[in-house]
Protein backbone atom coordinates (compact mmCIF):
# COMPACT_ATOMS: atom_id res chain seq x y z
CA UNK A 1 0.00 0.00 0.00
CA UNK A 2 1.62 3.23 -1.17
CA UNK A 3 0.98 6.16 1.18
CA UNK A 4 2.16 9.79 1.00
CA UNK A 5 2.61 11.75 4.21
CA UNK A 6 1.84 15.41 3.49
CA UNK A 7 2.76 17.92 6.18
CA UNK A 8 5.57 19.89 7.78
CA UNK A 9 8.63 17.67 7.46
CA UNK A 10 10.54 19.80 9.95
CA UNK A 11 8.04 18.87 12.66
CA UNK A 12 9.00 16.16 15.15
CA UNK A 13 5.33 15.15 15.21
CA UNK A 14 5.28 14.32 11.49
CA UNK A 15 8.58 12.50 11.91
CA UNK A 16 7.01 10.37 14.64
CA UNK A 17 4.19 9.43 12.27
CA UNK A 18 6.78 8.56 9.61
CA UNK A 19 8.71 6.30 11.99
CA UNK A 20 5.54 4.49 13.04
CA UNK A 21 4.25 4.04 9.49
CA UNK A 22 7.63 2.87 8.20
CA UNK A 23 7.44 -0.07 10.62
CA UNK A 24 4.13 -1.28 9.17
CA UNK A 25 4.38 -4.27 6.85
CA UNK A 26 3.40 -3.67 3.21
CA UNK A 27 3.34 0.14 3.55
CA UNK A 28 5.48 1.91 0.95
CA UNK A 29 5.96 5.32 2.54
CA UNK A 30 6.50 8.57 0.63
CA UNK A 31 6.54 12.11 2.04
CA UNK A 32 5.94 15.66 0.84
CA UNK A 33 6.80 18.60 3.08
CA UNK A 34 5.70 22.22 2.93
CA UNK A 35 9.15 23.04 4.37
CA UNK A 36 12.21 20.76 4.41
CA UNK A 37 12.78 17.51 6.27
CA UNK A 38 14.19 16.87 9.72
CA UNK A 39 17.32 14.66 9.61
CA UNK A 40 15.45 11.70 11.09
CA UNK A 41 13.44 11.26 7.89
CA UNK A 42 16.50 9.77 6.21
CA UNK A 43 16.08 6.59 8.25
CA UNK A 44 12.44 5.97 7.35
CA UNK A 45 11.76 7.60 3.93
CA UNK A 46 14.45 7.42 1.21
CA UNK A 47 15.39 10.71 -0.43
CA UNK A 48 14.00 9.45 -3.76
CA UNK A 49 10.56 9.23 -2.14
CA UNK A 50 10.54 12.76 -0.68
CA UNK A 51 9.52 16.18 -1.98
CA UNK A 52 10.47 19.35 -0.07
CA UNK A 53 8.52 22.43 -1.18
CA UNK A 54 10.74 24.72 0.95
CA UNK A 55 8.03 27.25 1.80
CA UNK A 56 7.56 29.04 5.13
CA UNK A 57 3.87 28.53 6.04
CA UNK A 58 2.43 30.51 8.95
CA UNK A 59 0.00 29.12 11.51
CA UNK A 60 -2.29 32.16 11.28
CA UNK A 61 -2.90 31.84 7.53
CA UNK A 62 -2.12 33.89 4.45
CA UNK A 63 0.05 31.15 2.97
CA UNK A 64 -0.01 32.19 -0.69
CA UNK A 65 3.51 30.86 -1.15
CA UNK A 66 2.33 27.38 -0.20
CA UNK A 67 -0.61 27.53 -2.62
CA UNK A 68 1.76 28.54 -5.41
CA UNK A 69 3.49 25.19 -4.97
CA UNK A 70 0.27 23.29 -5.67
CA UNK A 71 1.04 22.56 -9.38
CA UNK A 72 4.46 21.17 -8.44
CA UNK A 73 2.99 19.06 -5.67
CA UNK A 74 0.19 17.77 -7.90
CA UNK A 75 2.63 16.71 -10.63
CA UNK A 76 4.70 14.84 -8.04
CA UNK A 77 1.60 13.16 -6.58
CA UNK A 78 0.48 12.08 -10.06
CA UNK A 79 3.91 10.53 -10.61
CA UNK A 80 3.82 8.73 -7.24
CA UNK A 81 0.28 7.45 -7.88
CA UNK A 82 -0.28 6.50 -4.24
CA UNK A 83 -3.38 4.88 -2.81
CA UNK A 84 -3.54 7.43 0.02
CA UNK A 85 -2.49 11.00 0.75
CA UNK A 86 -2.24 11.37 4.51
CA UNK A 87 -2.56 15.12 5.14
CA UNK A 88 -1.54 16.51 8.53
CA UNK A 89 -3.02 19.85 9.67
CA UNK A 90 -6.23 20.18 7.74
CA UNK A 91 -6.39 23.92 7.09
CA UNK A 92 -3.09 23.94 5.17
CA UNK A 93 -1.91 20.51 4.01
CA UNK A 94 -5.46 19.16 3.95
CA UNK A 95 -6.42 22.00 1.62
CA UNK A 96 -3.48 21.15 -0.66
CA UNK A 97 -4.53 17.50 -0.83
CA UNK A 98 -8.15 18.43 -1.61
CA UNK A 99 -7.12 20.88 -4.36
CA UNK A 100 -4.67 18.37 -5.88
CA UNK A 101 -7.52 15.88 -6.06
CA UNK A 102 -10.21 18.31 -7.26
CA UNK A 103 -8.26 20.60 -9.60
CA UNK A 104 -5.52 18.30 -10.91
CA UNK A 105 -7.30 14.95 -10.80
CA UNK A 106 -4.88 13.22 -8.44
CA UNK A 107 -6.39 9.77 -7.89
CA UNK A 108 -5.23 9.06 -4.35
CA UNK A 109 -7.83 9.12 -1.63
CA UNK A 110 -7.34 11.45 1.32
CA UNK A 111 -6.98 10.64 4.99
CA UNK A 112 -6.74 13.74 7.15
CA UNK A 113 -5.23 14.07 10.63
CA UNK A 114 -6.27 17.07 12.70
CA UNK A 115 -3.66 18.56 15.02
CA UNK A 116 -5.73 20.93 17.18
CA UNK A 117 -5.86 24.58 16.19
CA UNK A 118 -6.67 23.65 12.56
CA UNK A 119 -10.07 22.50 13.86
CA UNK A 120 -10.49 24.27 17.19
CA UNK A 121 -9.33 27.78 16.23
CA UNK A 122 -8.75 28.35 12.50
CA UNK A 123 -12.39 27.94 11.33
CA UNK A 124 -13.44 30.61 13.84
CA UNK A 125 -11.33 33.22 12.04
CA UNK A 126 -13.44 33.57 8.91
CA UNK A 127 -16.27 32.14 6.82
CA UNK A 128 -13.70 31.17 4.17
CA UNK A 129 -11.72 29.10 6.66
CA UNK A 130 -14.89 27.31 7.79
CA UNK A 131 -15.85 26.63 4.19
CA UNK A 132 -12.41 25.20 3.43
CA UNK A 133 -12.43 22.96 6.48
CA UNK A 134 -15.83 21.58 5.54
CA UNK A 135 -14.64 20.83 2.00
CA UNK A 136 -11.47 19.14 3.24
CA UNK A 137 -13.29 16.98 5.78
CA UNK A 138 -15.90 15.90 3.24
CA UNK A 139 -13.09 14.94 0.87
CA UNK A 140 -11.49 12.67 3.48
CA UNK A 141 -12.34 9.00 3.24
CA UNK A 142 -11.09 8.73 6.82
CA UNK A 143 -9.96 11.29 9.39
CA UNK A 144 -8.20 11.06 12.73
CA UNK A 145 -8.50 13.08 15.93
CA UNK A 146 -6.51 12.85 19.15
CA UNK A 147 -9.47 13.72 21.41
CA UNK A 148 -13.20 13.17 21.59
CA UNK A 149 -13.90 16.88 21.89
CA UNK A 150 -12.04 17.62 18.63
CA UNK A 151 -13.75 14.67 16.94
CA UNK A 152 -17.11 16.16 17.89
CA UNK A 153 -16.10 19.47 16.31
CA UNK A 154 -14.94 17.66 13.17
CA UNK A 155 -18.30 15.92 12.86
CA UNK A 156 -19.97 19.32 13.20
CA UNK A 157 -17.98 20.46 10.16
CA UNK A 158 -18.96 17.44 8.09
CA UNK A 159 -16.42 14.70 8.81
CA UNK A 160 -17.43 11.18 7.87
CA UNK A 161 -15.59 8.20 9.34
CA UNK A 162 -13.30 9.13 12.24
CA UNK A 163 -10.70 7.26 14.26
CA UNK A 164 -9.97 8.78 17.68
CA UNK A 165 -6.70 7.95 19.43
CA UNK A 166 -4.09 10.02 21.27
CA UNK A 167 -0.93 11.09 19.53
CA UNK A 168 0.82 8.92 22.03
CA UNK A 169 4.29 7.86 23.07
CA UNK A 170 6.56 5.64 20.99
CA UNK A 171 7.69 3.85 24.16
CA UNK A 172 6.94 4.04 27.86
CA UNK A 173 9.88 5.62 29.71
CA UNK A 174 11.54 3.95 32.64
CA UNK A 175 9.83 4.54 36.00
CA UNK A 176 10.99 7.83 37.51
CA UNK A 177 13.39 8.01 40.43
CA UNK A 178 12.84 10.23 43.46
CA UNK A 179 10.87 13.36 42.67
CA UNK A 180 11.74 16.91 43.75
CA UNK A 181 8.54 18.26 45.32
CA UNK A 182 9.74 21.83 44.74
CA UNK A 183 10.46 21.45 41.01
CA UNK A 184 8.01 22.59 38.31
CA UNK A 185 8.54 21.95 34.59
CA UNK A 186 6.87 23.53 31.54
CA UNK A 187 7.72 23.00 27.87
CA UNK A 188 4.94 24.38 25.69
CA UNK A 189 5.91 26.93 23.04
CA UNK A 190 6.43 30.47 24.33
CA UNK A 191 3.63 31.83 22.15
CA UNK A 192 0.32 33.53 23.04
CA UNK A 193 -1.80 30.41 22.38
CA UNK A 194 -0.01 28.55 25.18
CA UNK A 195 -0.35 31.39 27.73
CA UNK A 196 3.16 31.07 29.22
CA UNK A 197 2.59 34.22 31.30
CA UNK A 198 -0.11 32.29 33.14
CA UNK A 199 2.44 29.53 33.85
CA UNK A 200 4.66 32.08 35.60
CA UNK A 201 1.70 33.45 37.56
CA UNK A 202 0.61 29.97 38.65
CA UNK A 203 4.15 29.14 39.73
CA UNK A 204 4.37 32.36 41.74
CA UNK A 205 1.01 31.58 43.35
CA UNK A 206 1.70 28.00 44.39
CA UNK A 207 5.42 27.28 44.57
CA UNK A 208 6.42 28.85 47.90
CA UNK A 209 9.84 30.35 48.55
CA UNK A 210 11.76 27.16 47.76
CA UNK A 211 10.06 26.29 44.46
CA UNK A 212 11.89 26.28 41.13
CA UNK A 213 10.48 26.43 37.60
CA UNK A 214 12.27 25.19 34.48
CA UNK A 215 10.81 26.62 31.26
CA UNK A 216 11.87 24.71 28.16
CA UNK A 217 11.06 25.50 24.50
CA UNK A 218 11.23 28.93 22.86
CA UNK A 219 9.07 31.46 21.07
CA UNK A 220 8.25 35.08 20.44
CA UNK A 221 7.38 35.79 24.10
CA UNK A 222 10.65 34.64 25.65
CA UNK A 223 12.12 38.08 26.38
CA UNK A 224 8.78 39.35 27.68
CA UNK A 225 8.51 36.35 30.02
CA UNK A 226 12.02 36.87 31.32
CA UNK A 227 11.07 40.46 32.14
CA UNK A 228 7.88 39.21 33.81
CA UNK A 229 9.86 36.76 35.94
CA UNK A 230 12.10 39.63 37.00
CA UNK A 231 9.11 41.83 37.87
CA UNK A 232 7.57 39.03 39.95
CA UNK A 233 10.80 38.57 41.88
CA UNK A 234 11.32 35.11 40.37
CA UNK A 235 14.46 35.70 38.31
CA UNK A 236 16.61 33.47 40.55
CA UNK A 237 14.01 30.69 40.66
CA UNK A 238 12.95 30.46 36.99
CA UNK A 239 15.31 29.00 34.38
CA UNK A 240 14.66 29.47 30.66
CA UNK A 241 16.56 26.57 29.06
CA UNK A 242 15.37 26.83 25.44
CA UNK A 243 14.65 23.89 23.17
CA UNK A 244 15.84 20.56 24.55
CA UNK A 245 16.67 17.26 22.91
CA UNK A 246 14.66 14.22 23.95
CA UNK A 247 17.17 13.03 26.55
CA UNK A 248 17.45 16.39 28.29
CA UNK A 249 13.69 16.82 28.31
CA UNK A 250 13.19 13.32 29.74
CA UNK A 251 15.64 14.16 32.53
CA UNK A 252 13.58 17.20 33.58
CA UNK A 253 10.34 15.23 33.40
CA UNK A 254 11.94 12.57 35.56
CA UNK A 255 13.01 15.00 38.31
CA UNK A 256 10.03 17.38 38.36
CA UNK A 257 7.08 16.70 40.62
CA UNK A 258 4.85 19.19 38.78
CA UNK A 259 4.12 19.76 35.10
CA UNK A 260 2.46 23.04 34.01
CA UNK A 261 0.50 23.40 30.74
CA UNK A 262 -2.07 26.22 30.70
CA UNK A 263 -2.96 27.07 27.06
CA UNK A 264 -6.10 28.89 26.01
CA UNK A 265 -7.07 26.09 23.63
CA UNK A 266 -5.77 22.55 23.25
CA UNK A 267 -6.49 19.02 22.19
CA UNK A 268 -4.73 16.08 23.86
CA UNK A 269 -1.11 17.28 23.96
CA UNK A 270 1.71 14.75 23.60
CA UNK A 271 3.75 16.73 26.13
CA UNK A 272 1.03 16.14 28.73
CA UNK A 273 1.10 12.41 27.98
CA UNK A 274 4.89 12.46 28.33
CA UNK A 275 4.63 14.21 31.69
CA UNK A 276 2.07 11.67 32.90
CA UNK A 277 4.27 8.78 31.76
CA UNK A 278 7.20 10.26 33.70
CA UNK A 279 5.14 10.53 36.88
CA UNK A 280 4.66 14.31 37.00
CA UNK A 281 1.52 15.78 38.55
CA UNK A 282 -0.15 17.55 35.59
CA UNK A 283 -1.48 21.07 36.28
CA UNK A 284 -3.56 21.86 33.20
CA UNK A 285 -6.04 24.35 31.81
CA UNK A 286 -9.62 23.29 32.49
CA UNK A 287 -10.36 22.43 28.85
CA UNK A 288 -12.58 19.65 27.48
CA UNK A 289 -9.65 17.66 26.03
CA UNK A 290 -7.76 17.83 29.32
CA UNK A 291 -10.81 16.46 31.12
CA UNK A 292 -10.38 13.35 28.98
CA UNK A 293 -7.02 12.83 30.74
CA UNK A 294 -7.34 14.33 34.21
CA UNK A 295 -9.94 14.08 36.93
CA UNK A 296 -9.39 17.20 39.00
CA UNK A 297 -7.82 16.45 42.35
CA UNK A 298 -7.50 12.73 41.62
CA UNK A 299 -4.76 12.27 39.01
CA UNK A 300 -3.91 15.92 38.41
CA UNK A 301 -5.22 19.45 38.77
CA UNK A 302 -7.34 21.56 36.42
CA UNK A 303 -7.11 25.35 36.50
CA UNK A 304 -10.33 27.21 35.58
CA UNK A 305 -10.12 30.05 33.06
CA UNK A 306 -9.04 33.29 34.71
CA UNK A 307 -8.11 31.57 37.98
CA UNK A 308 -5.00 30.32 39.76
CA UNK A 309 -4.81 27.35 42.10
CA UNK A 310 -3.99 28.09 45.74
CA UNK A 311 -0.97 26.38 47.26
CA UNK A 312 -3.28 24.33 49.51
CA UNK A 313 -4.56 22.36 46.52
CA UNK A 314 -1.03 21.35 45.56
CA UNK A 315 -0.20 20.42 49.14
CA UNK A 316 -3.29 18.21 49.31
CA UNK A 317 -2.39 16.25 46.19
CA UNK A 318 1.18 15.73 47.42
CA UNK A 319 -0.23 13.30 49.98
CA UNK A 320 -0.86 10.75 47.22
CA UNK A 321 1.49 12.00 44.49
CA UNK A 322 3.45 8.73 44.17
CA UNK A 323 0.28 6.65 43.78
CA UNK A 324 -0.98 9.25 41.28
CA UNK A 325 2.23 8.90 39.27
CA UNK A 326 1.90 5.13 39.15
CA UNK A 327 -1.73 5.32 38.03
CA UNK A 328 -0.97 7.85 35.29
CA UNK A 329 1.89 5.73 33.92
CA UNK A 330 -0.43 2.73 33.83
CA UNK A 331 -3.09 4.71 31.97
CA UNK A 332 -0.55 5.86 29.35
CA UNK A 333 0.66 2.27 28.91
CA UNK A 334 -2.89 1.04 28.32
CA UNK A 335 -4.29 3.88 26.23
CA UNK A 336 -1.62 6.19 24.83
CA UNK A 337 1.16 4.20 23.16
CA UNK A 338 1.40 5.18 19.52
CA UNK A 339 2.43 1.96 17.75
CA UNK A 340 -0.78 -0.03 18.45
CA UNK A 341 -2.89 2.94 17.37
CA UNK A 342 -0.99 3.31 14.08
CA UNK A 343 -1.26 -0.44 13.43
CA UNK A 344 -5.06 -0.20 13.79
CA UNK A 345 -5.08 2.89 11.57
CA UNK A 346 -3.14 1.10 8.80
CA UNK A 347 -5.39 -1.94 9.10
CA UNK A 348 -8.41 0.30 8.50
CA UNK A 349 -6.77 1.88 5.44
CA UNK A 350 -6.12 -1.59 4.03
CA UNK A 351 -9.75 -2.57 4.57
CA UNK A 352 -10.85 0.58 2.70
CA UNK A 353 -8.43 0.04 -0.22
Amino acid sequence: MRLVLLGDGDSPHLLKWARALALQADVELWAASSRGFAPGFEACVPAARRLALQTQPRAHGGNIGLLRQLPRLARWLQHVDAAWIHAHYLSSHGTLAWLAQRVYGVRARIVGSAWGSDVLLTPERSALQRWLLKRVLRACTLATSDSQVMAQRMRHYGAGELMVFPFGLEALPLPPGPKDDTLFFSNRALEPLYAPARVLQQFAQAAGISGRLVVANDGSLRSTLQQQAQALGLAERVSFVGRLDAAAQAAWYGRARWYLSLPQSDSVAVSVLEAMAHGCVPILSDLPANRELVQDGVNGLLVPAGALLPVQRLQAILQHADALASGNRQWVAQHALFAPCVAAFVARLRSLS
